[in-house]
């Protein structure tokens, strides 16, 4: 049978449906035993990741018999799209397939940090009861800037305006701007917002694309959401201003360093109004096996 290497966690009914016709080794701990994964890929024709196994050369050298490569996800900063073509690798993201479950957590993360009243527990525990200080604010009213609008962006702002939410977005590629107001700059977005969140992926040209001076743009009252890529977001710059009072708030998914270190962690300590997750945005139990599903949908037609 062919043989398909899946090296990340991955919904086992997905797997339990592959291993009808290909001979699976799963292991969703195989990211962190490399030369294991070297040896297993050495005559597998498909490949399946998420985010964390980076799919450079060396990883492709070592399986000269690959011809597709599923992504549980739709980011591709981990994967050499340009070795991959030239080795004629069919790379298939789970496009859409989690678009909801990003979307929900951008509009939660923002109400969170907009009503505060969910940061307070330790107080009431103590004894305290802190009305005045927990009332926050509204959604509804407020203006969500949307940098970058692809799928997940659209699905945002779609949700957001049920919640009698106005959503602007800026996009230099995007041509269907429909369920936002364009915004022809970054600057215009991050002056204008009550809320900023970012949807684009990590290039040359996103890098620290948010860093000291784009802060220094948005309100003070503002809030930053970062369910997108690590390292759009410069984490130095973003710790300092809300440490200053300069940004309200923040929400990060993604992380410069992932899996987050006690050294990279401890840059956050004493934050209060943040809320930080393990790159879990588009990963609900739905949203899982929704992509998972599509993936080996789509691994099942590109090796027929």
């Amino acid at each position: 049978m062919t043989k398909l290497v899946i090296a990340e966690f991955m919904d086992e009914a997905a797997v339990d449906d592959l291993r009808r016709d290909f001979d699976v080794v799963y292991d969703a701990g195989l990211v962190d035993d490399p030369a294991r994964l070297m040896r297993e890929i050495s005559d597998a024709a498909a490949l399946v990741v998420r985010n964390r196994t980076q799919v450079r050369v060396a990883l492709l050298d070592a399986a000269p018999n690959l011809k597709a490569l599923g992504r549980l996800g739709v980011g591709l900063d981990n994967i050499d799209l340009d070795a991959c073509a030239a080795r004629d690798i069919k790379v298939l993201p789970a496009t859409g397939a989690n678009d909801v479950s990003v979307a929900e957590y951008v509009l939660t993360s923002a109400m969170m940090l907009l009503r505060g009243a969910y940061f307070g527990a330790d107080r009431m525990m103590r004894g305290d009861w802190p009305r005045e200080d927990m009332c926050g604010r509204e959604l509804s009213g407020k203006i969500l800037g949307l940098l970058g609008y692809g799928s997940v962006a659209r699905e945002t702002a779609k949700r957001a305006r049920l919640m009698g939410t106005e959503v602007l977005a800026h996009d230099p590629f995007a041509r269907n701007f429909d369920g936002a107001t364009r915004v022809d700059t970054l600057a215009g977005l991050l002056a204008t917002a009550d809320i900023v969140s970012l949807h684009v992926p990590l290039t040359d040209g996103t890098r620290h694309i948010i860093d000291e001076s784009a802060l220094a743009r948005m309100k003070p009252t503002a809030i930053l959401i970062n369910a997108a890529r690590g390292g759009v977001v410069d984490e130095t710059a973003l710790t300092a201003a809300l440490k200053a009072g300069t940004l309200h708030g923040a929400a990060l998914d993604v992380f410069e360093t992932e899996p987050m270190t006690l050294e990279s962690g401890q840059a956050f300590a004493g934050i209060t109004n943040l809320i930080l997750t393990p790159h879990i945005a588009g990963v609900t139990q739905e949203a899982n096996a929704r992509v998972s599903a599509l993936t080996a949908d789509n691994i099942r037609k590109a090796l027929g």
